[in-house]
């Protein structure tokens, strides 16, 4: 993997990749502290690719980087749902009159979780961190925790322009093939240009950290990991030359190797979590395996989230036996020792990036 050397974008200052190509930044107020937004430009206008949060500071700096374009917006395309992508979609779409564009999975995701849980039961929250092995305390502080996501998100438009994986998007006499993604989010688009030499990454494939992989409360049983996985390898296949524009951090090149170095990580993260199971242990007992830092707050969240997916991976390849003991808890155990490759080499080998 290859960093580029493009300047970073000011707050409110495009940076050019190419011609019709804009890189700008958002704030985050988060410990990952920007996000990463682009510009596409076409004949009618330009096109921006997800949007940052619902904020005050984001509209501000929203209304000053399309005052000093030289065409309109003509539309809003979003990777994905989570609220740093998605969270001004809907009020830029509403302020200028152009449609958004995303996945239908991730669409109708946001539409549900705008409103939070009105008056659902929280019970199965209450559960998934309960079979975590949580303590008592930390159950109570994170369902208590759990808000929806509409404080940061702006109201999702009533009507949308549905992504396909496949689709062949026009945008400016380019074309932009939809790739889609899975396991970080349900359906997240990502955007290639093969003319350009370009992909639109979103978050599927980051250079310096790892997506988010994770199992939650609303689908406990999921299989995120293997979902990653499997939508990572079309873009094993890209061009070296391909410069690769991600949500966060700088782009790059060369997303074979990224490719490889993320499984890589998933890989040695299956490893010792098949280590540390040599005798029955709750997903909680396992966290400090995976993630060598004090856990708190959302962080805690999440990592609970990643340990599941990677445990349910391991149980769906039948490398895990899982049992629930008297109180509610799940303890896992390993059943295989059948390592995954360690090293690059042995991933390169034959195209083997994947388990069977």
């Amino acid at each position: 993997m290859i960093y580029l050397d493009f300047p970073l974008p000011q707050l409110q200052q495009t940076v050019e990749i190419m011609p019709g190509v804009l890189w700008l930044r958002m704030p985050l107020p988060f410990e990952l502290d920007h996000i990463n937004l682009y510009l596409l430009e076409s004949q009618e206008g330009w096109y921006l690719v997800d949007t940052g949060l619902n904020t005050s500071l984001t509209r501000e700096c929203w209304l000053a980087v399309l005052d000093d374009l030289d065409k309109p917006l003509a539309g809003v395309l979003v990777t994905h749902m989570h609220p740093d992508h998605l969270g001004l979609a809907g009020w830029l779409c509403d302020r200028f009159r152009v449609p958004l564009w995303m996945t239908e999975r991730e669409y109708f995701a946001a539409r549900a979780l705008l409103p939070g849980p009105n008056d659902a039961a929280r019970w199965t929250d209450e559960a998934y961190f309960i079979q975590a092995g949580l303590p008592p305390d930390m159950v109570k502080e994170r369902v208590a925790g759990q808000q929806g996501f509409g404080a940061v998100v702006s109201a999702v438009p009533l009507a949308y322009r549905r992504l396909v994986d496949g689709q062949v998007l026009d945008i400016g006499g380019n074309s932009w093939q939809v790739m889609v993604g899975r396991g970080h989010s349900p359906e997240h688009a990502c955007l290639y240009c093969a003319d350009k030499r370009v992909l639109l990454a979103g978050d599927h494939i980051l250079p310096s950290i790892s997506p988010n992989i994770g199992c939650y409360a609303t689908e406990p049983e999921a299989d995120s990991l293997r979902d990653y996985f499997e939508s990572l390898m079309p873009f094993s296949a890209l061009p070296d030359d391909v410069i690769v524009l991600p949500a966060h951090n700088r782009p790059f090149r060369r997303v074979a190797d990224r490719v490889i170095s993320l499984v890589q990580h998933h890989y040695t993260h299956l490893n010792a979590l098949l280590d540390f199971c040599y005798q029955p242990r709750t997903l909680y007992e396992c966290l400090p395996t995976l993630f060598n830092r004090k856990l708190t707050g959302y962080n805690l969240y999440f990592a609970v989230a990643e340990c599941l997916a990677h445990l349910n991976f391991l149980l769906s390849e039948r490398r895990m036996g899982r049992r629930m003991n008297n109180a509610g808890v799940y303890e896992y155990h390993s059943v295989s020792m059948q390592r995954y490759p360690a090293g690059p080499a042995e991933l390169k080998g034959g195209m083997g990036i994947f388990p069977v």
